[in-house]
């Protein structure tokens, strides 16, 4: 895989639950920063529908 600018959330702090995401052409790719060999690949479309649906509670009782 070539180089990737990997970006943190700014919401992850200094603690161990840091997720990171990068763009590579069509493709959205998404890791945890403690164990980056883990990656989630996805399009931006799906990932669109995802944060919509997060934004409106759909994974809520998730985080409880």
């Amino acid at each position: 895989m070539r180089q990737l600018n990997w970006q943190k959330s700014s919401f992850s702090g200094d603690q161990a639950n840091c997720v990171e995401i990068a763009s590579d052409g069509d493709l959205v790719l998404l890791r945890e920063s403690d164990d980056p060999s883990i990656v989630v690949t996805t399009t931006r479309a799906k990932l669109n529908a995802w944060i919509q649906g997060a934004k409106a509670g759909e994974f809520d009782h998730f985080t409880v």
